[in-house]
């Protein structure tokens, strides 16, 4: 039956995280206690005065369709929240609001892309970046970085992958699977570069901006150096921040030609975002922001606690993140210890003989490691290192 689809589609992965999630549901279904390792969203509630903002919404009769590209006030709400954080000044025509994160992400690749492009993509990724550049009918060109340079691209490796194709350059920070987050002088040394290359356009995912450790402030490409602004797109959100994953409330900010685009891909896809989800929204960015201290101060201890705890299993190498609540070691000794073939075997091996949900490196372009996600309980995360130590 495959003939009766696009060769488009049939290019695209599933999206290895969603599977793992799914299996591991499956499992839990027939009874099976599972150690969720595996899933990239808090396990706190959304805030009370959010999820009263949406409520209120409801009953308030914001029950109707929108501005496509988001209600007027969580638009401002955006612009202030930009010049508040970042001090940066965007207007209104700059910003739009869509349904996730990935949405924004889907809409530039829509709007920008075409046929004979390229997009530097260094490794290890978000796993929906290739498979969105592809589906935009560009050429994703993945850059491998490792344990050894704390998972960041090298300008010289920048340098050496722009050419006349190049369209976009994707850098997210602080990053998902590895948590590595770039230091003010690496993010300039990258534009030093970008701005030798004016035909390159760049995207900085900061979804998870507010979930970060240590003295440093946050700190993104355009933040670094300003003369970018006029060809960087930021990428924001507030699930991960905000606990509000299922409200799936993204937002986007750029030039107004390439942001003008944007809505016009999304008019003809999904139109407005949730209008229920916006007020929520709209609440998380102008309202009390306690959540953010709450949750970072768990993800890290737990961050401290899963770092320790792996290195001390033979085989594992677990370097320390920066943010997010990720960890992402390296397991080709224990995968050789085993006696199994590669990262995603030994993902199989520990749902299915563990019950332990991971998601295998190879999902974000770098075998031989795993993503563990501390976005769990204290008690998940001991039991889980538990049952790897006793294997």
């Amino acid at each position: 039956m495959s003939e009766l689809l696009s060769k488009r589609v049939q290019k695209v992965k599933p999206s290895a995280t969603l599977a793992v999630t799914a299996k591991a549901n499956e499992l839990k279904s027939q009874g099976i206690q599972i150690v969720p390792m595996g899933s990239g969203e808090p396990d706190f509630d959304t805030p009370l005065n959010i999820q009263k903002a949406g409520i209120d919404a409801i009953k308030n009769g914001q029950t109707r369709y929108t501005a496509v590209d988001g209600t007027p006030v969580l638009k401002q709400a955006i612009v202030d929240k930009f010049k508040r954080e970042n001090n940066l000044d965007y207007s209104a025509t700059e910003v739009m609001v869509s349904s996730g994160g990935k949405q924004v992400f889907y809409n530039l690749c829509q709007a920008i892309l075409d046929k004979g492009n390229e997009v530097i993509i260094p490794a290890p990724y978000w796993v929906s970046y290739p498979d969105m550049v592809i589906l935009a009918d560009a050429t994703p060109v993945v850059v491998e970085t490792g344990l050894e340079q704390d998972f960041k691209i090298t300008p010289e490796q920048l340098e050496a992958n722009i050419n006349n194709k190049t369209k976009l350059f994707i850098i997210n920070s602080p990053s998902n699977p590895t948590g590595a987050v770039y230091t003010k002088e690496e993010l300039q040394a990258l534009a030093n570069i970008l701005k030798s290359h004016p035909h390159v356009l760049v995207i900085t995912d900061d979804i998870y901006e507010h979930i970060r450790w240590g003295s440093d402030d946050f700190i993104n490409i355009v933040m670094a150096e300003p003369e970018l602004k006029d060809r960087t797109i930021i990428l924001n959100g507030v699930s991960k921040g905000y606990a509000m994953t299922g409200w799936r409330i993204g937002y986007g900010a750029g030039p107004e030609t390439v942001i003008k685009a944007m809505k016009k891909i999304q008019g003809q896809s999904t139109s407005n975002p949730c209008s229920i989800a916006q007020a929520a929204a709209l609440e998380a960015l102008n309202g009390d922001q306690g959540i953010i201290g709450t949750m970072v101060s768990a993800f890290e201890e737990r961050h401290e606690f899963i770092v320790n705890a792996l290195n001390a299993i033979d085989g594992i190498e677990c370097p320390r993140s920066q943010g997010a609540f990720y960890s992402f070691p390296r397991v080709e000794g224990l995968i050789k210890r085993l006696g199994l073939k590669d990262d995603v075997e030994l993902s199989t091996f520990c749902l299915e003989k563990l019950n332990i949900a991971l998601v295998p490196g190879s999902a974000f372009g770098a075998p031989g490691y795993v993503r563990f996600s501390f976005a769990t309980s204290m008690d998940n995360i001991k039991l889980a290192v538990e049952k790897l130590a006793q294997v």
